[in-house]
């Protein structure tokens, strides 16, 4: 049974900016009780102190009108507000605007933080009302299959799976797969190296095949997850420059989130260097994995060579590569035998490595 303020927050979900008089009316309560109640949970609710109305407290994050929303621009999004994973706003809604198309690495980012804010207790919404065909799309990458069935997803939730209902009848996506972070399913690297072949060329087989088998071997063995992770792949046939972006996303404490409490024990020479650099440490430490390899939590021979052999064939290939942590960001740029390292530090909290391959192939 619901409590008062419950009914309450209904209401205004419902219809904002309604003053104490219209909501007794509805609840049909006395207006100085209902005033009481909004009075003393000024966490919940807001007044406009112009038209004495009332709404409920929001975090609201704009992500754009008449755009590719790309991961930077998601990014920009959430620092325009503040981190939504540590506000002490319990509800978080995100807004698509008006012809707001989403990049998969984009969309990846926006899966794995509204999962997150779920499990953290927040009341969470995505709304798509301006934009129906965004909707559309990811109802059909799988988006709306993994994300938490208690956000809620605005003008209405799709009843039916697009992305059951047409899955792999479309070489150019991979729909968004679970990983399961203890039995993980291990066809999904071979799905997504096939149709990333099947779109680019078989001469970018062997290449992929290990780029991202190798990438998918990394969720289990460094994010430490708890809760499934997941992957995915599209290919945008237009623009500039054709090209196809791989994600592959875990909700675990992240390469260096694992890897840094080993350092000091198991790579004490690596440790002095890092610390010496001026870098941020855990930048110098990704860097340091992308470009020599051979660092990992397990003592296996041969592992932690993963991360540095995807790179190796990123090179060989012009590919870029985002590897995403809690909050920051490393980027991996080559040119031909160049390689170009940028990274960007104080970035909205998202738990996990997000990585995206992003092929170009003109």
């Amino acid at each position: 049974m619901l409590t008062m303020l419950e009914k309450i927050e209904a209401i205004l979900e419902q219809k904002p900016g309604q003053k104490a008089k219209e909501i007794a009316t509805q609840l049909r309560k006395d207006k100085t009780e209902i005033n009481r109640l909004l009075y003393a949970n000024k966490d919940f609710f807001v007044q406009d102190l112009a038209e004495y109305t009332w709404a409920l407290v929001e975090l609201r994050i704009e992500l754009g009108s008449t755009c590719w929303l790309t991961a930077d621009l998601f990014e920009k999004a959430l620092l325009a507000v503040e981190s939504p994973l540590d506000s002490a706003t319990r509800r978080v809604k995100f807004v698509v605007g008006e012809d707001c198309k989403i990049l998969l690495e984009a969309l990846a980012l926006l899966l794995a933080i509204c999962n997150q804010l779920v499990d953290s207790g927040k009341l969470v919404s995505v709304d798509f009302t301006a934009s129906k065909s965004t909707l559309t799309y990811l109802n059909r990458m799988g988006f709306i299959d993994l994300l938490r069935s208690q956000v809620k997803v605005l003008p209405n939730r799709p009843r039916v799976s697009a992305a059951q209902a047409y899955e792999g009848n479309n070489d150019a996506v991979v729909e968004l797969r679970e990983i399961d972070h203890l039995q993980p399913d291990d066809s999904i690297p071979d799905l997504l190296g096939k149709s990333f072949v099947a779109c680019a060329g078989d001469q970018y087989d062997v290449a992929v095949h290990t780029v991202i088998s190798e990438l998918f071997g990394n969720v289990q063995e460094h994010s430490g997850a708890t809760s499934a992770g997941f992957a995915g792949l599209q290919y945008y046939p237009r623009g500039r420059r054709r090209h196809i972006q791989t994600v592959i996303s875990d909700g675990g404490h992240g390469i260096v989130g694992t890897l840094m409490p080993i350092l000091e024990t198991k790579y004490p020479k690596l440790a002095k260097n890092i610390a010496k650099s001026k870098l941020d440490y855990r930048v110098a430490l990704l860097q340091e994995i992308f470009s020599k390899g051979g660092i990992s939590q397990v003592n296996d021979s041969g592992r932690g060579l993963g991360l540095k052999g995807s790179g190796s064939y990123a090179q060989k290939y012009n590919a870029l590569i985002s590897v995403r942590q809690e909050n920051f960001v490393l980027k991996i740029t080559h040119f031909g035998e160049l390689i170009q390292f940028s990274h960007c530090l104080n970035l909205a909290r998202i738990a996990g490595t997000h990585i995206c391959f992003d092929f170009l192939l003109d």
